[in-house]
């Protein structure tokens, strides 16, 4: 793995301290309802992706997950004002205003989605894995869901055969401990997640979610296993997110001392006080960064708010092509 060095934990501090401040900035604007539809933001998860992108080589490896998924194509190299502009259903946006919160894409840096069926990607992601085993690309591909979709009989589908044909997959399963408004443990007559794996003789474990350091490590292991051809592997990274399951979830099912005793450990606080204590940066210098990333986030508002909104021939064009009717001529 590539050592975490200084420079390290000064981009996952900024990092994540953007994706949090980017989200918190959409949940502001969804109030006044300039985003709409539903929005589920990821805040307190932010060291899964952070940890994960260290252990990825994103010039060939592949990510596909579920509607929580508004940073994780930031982190893979989309420009952010795009997918603030998708959000808006601006024409500026990533998929032209057509996908928006739920559906962010970029083929260009190997984002396959933003998939609003629960559990819908995981086949899909092993379908992607097959097309890197078929074409030799020596990529490999992150398959992430949350807990909720463990319980989906996709999984099961898809891992018996991510097995059978030693996909270069690895299966994500990102527990924030409720799904949509149901605790893990009100779910099945087990906790540990991570053990469905077992049953498939595939390498499987739990990781502390909250922590990037380790979650960049069991990344970079099933990484490697997967593009030295040794298959798949399914990590649990139990994580916990500090807002409901979207904007419109009242939270009955926890209590506020709950949310209050994780936000003890969150992963942007934990990476600012390693930079303070190891003197990789004063807190003049952190105090430079966060106001770098309020301004970066203050430039994605303006672009998406100043973005024009799509032309109505866009409908036809996003559509179809048929090639015995004149009329609508395409512009895409």
């Amino acid at each position: 793995m590539q050592k975490i060095t200084k420079e390290v934990y000064l981009k996952w501090y900024e990092d994540m301290l953007f994706w949090r401040k980017f989200e918190d900035k959409l949940a502001a604007v969804y109030i006044q309802q300039k985003v709409r539809g539903f929005l589920h933001l990821y805040n307190g998860q932010e060291a899964v992706l952070a940890g994960a992108l260290h252990a990825m080589d994103l010039t060939k490896d592949k990510m596909i997950t579920a509607y929580r998924n508004h940073v994780q194509p930031i982190g893979m190299g989309v420009d952010p004002k795009r997918v603030m502009a998708e959000l808006y259903g601006k024409a500026t946006g990533t998929s032209h205003g057509m996908g928006g919160s739920m559906h962010i894409f970029s083929k260009e840096h190997r984002f396959y989605g933003g998939h609003g069926i629960v559990g819908g990607q995981i086949p899909l992601g092993a379908g992607m894995a097959f097309g890197d085993k078929y074409h030799d690309s020596d990529a490999v591909t992150l398959c992430c869901f949350g807990d909720g979709a463990a319980r989906q009989g996709s999984l099961h589908e898809t891992f018996n055969l991510a097995m059978l044909w030693n996909l270069p997959v690895v299966f994500v399963c990102e527990n924030n401990g409720y799904a949509m408004g149901t605790s893990v443990e009100r779910t099945a007559n087990h906790s540990e997640i991570w053990k469905l794996g077992l049953g498939y003789d595939m390498p499987s474990g739990p990781v502390d979610g909250m922590n990037p350091i380790k979650v960049a490590e069991a990344f970079d292991e099933a990484i490697q296993r997967a593009r030295k051809g040794g298959g798949p592997s399914f990590l649990e990274l139990k994580t916990y997110r500090y807002r409901g399951h979207s904007m419109s979830d009242a939270q009955h099912y926890r209590t506020k001392d709950e949310v209050e005793e994780y936000k003890k450990i969150d992963p942007i606080t934990q990476v600012k006080d390693v930079i303070l204590e190891k003197k990789y940066a004063t807190e003049d210098d952190i105090k430079v960064i966060d106001k770098r990333v309020k301004e970066k986030v203050l430039e994605c508002e303006k672009f998406a708010e100043e973005s024009p909104f799509p032309d109505k021939q866009q409908l036809y064009d996003m559509v179809y092509e048929q090639e015995d009717y004149p009329f609508i001529q395409h512009k895409i």
